[in-house]
C-alpha cells in the first residue's frame, strides 16, 4: 500500500535510510526524529511508504516548490527514494515512484527532478523507466567546505 507516512513508521524508515547510506552516522539525540516530525508538518513535504504486510518495505521524499516562473506552476524535487535491499528488483521501486509522481502531478508540478550518486548502470536504468530523462538538464552540486561541515556538525 502506497501514502504518506505516519509518525510511527519512524523507526522503519531509518531501518531503509542506513541502508541507503550506511556510513552516515547514528543520531542518538533524537534530532532525526526531531526533523521527522518537521516534514511530517510542513505543507509540501511528502514523505511516502510502500506497506508490504505491515513493514515498510520502501520509501522516497516528495518536497513540492513553489514557484513564479512557468506560470507559477510548482515543480518537484524527489530524494531519498530507497526501496529495502531484501526486496529490490521485485517492482516495489517503480511502484512507490509512480505514486510519487501521481502526487507531483496532483499538486500541480509542471517537472519532477531528481540526482542519483550511483554509477551502477541499473539504476539508472530503474529511473530512465520510471520516466526520467538524464538528457534534458545538467545537474551541479556543491557542499559546504570541510570546516563550515564540521562547525555546523559540532554545534
Amino acid at each position: 500500500m502506497f501514502r504518506a507516512a505516519r509518525p510511527d513508521d519512524f523507526a522503519q524508515i531509518i531501518r531503509l535510510y542506513r541502508q541507503l547510506n550506511p556510513d552516515d552516522p547514528v543520531l542518538d539525540d533524537g534530532s532525526d526524529e526531531a526533523v521527522f516530525q518537521q516534514i511530517l508538518g510542513s505543507p509540501g513535504l511528502h514523505l511516502f511508504v510502500l506497506e508490504f504486510d505491515g513493514v515498510v518495505v520502501a520509501t522516497t521524499y516528495l518536497n513540492v516548490i513553489p514557484n513564479i516562473s512557468r506560470s507559477a506552476s510548482p515543480y518537484a524535487v524527489i530524494e531519498n527514494v530507497v526501496v529495502d535491499e531484501a526486496r529490490r528488483g521485485t517492482g516495489l521501486g517503480r511502484q512507490i515512484m509512480a505514486g510519487t509522481l501521481r502526487a507531483a502531478w496532483d499538486a500541480g508540478c509542471y517537472k519532477a527532478m531528481l540526482m542519483t550518486g550511483s554509477r551502477d548502470a541499473a539504476t539508472h536504468a530503474f529511473y530512465r523507466a520510471c520516466g526520467f530523462s538524464a538528457d534534458v538538464k545538467t545537474a551541479y552540486l556543491a557542499r559546504p567546505p570541510a570546516a563550515s561541515r564540521s562547525s555546523t556538525q559540532d554545534s
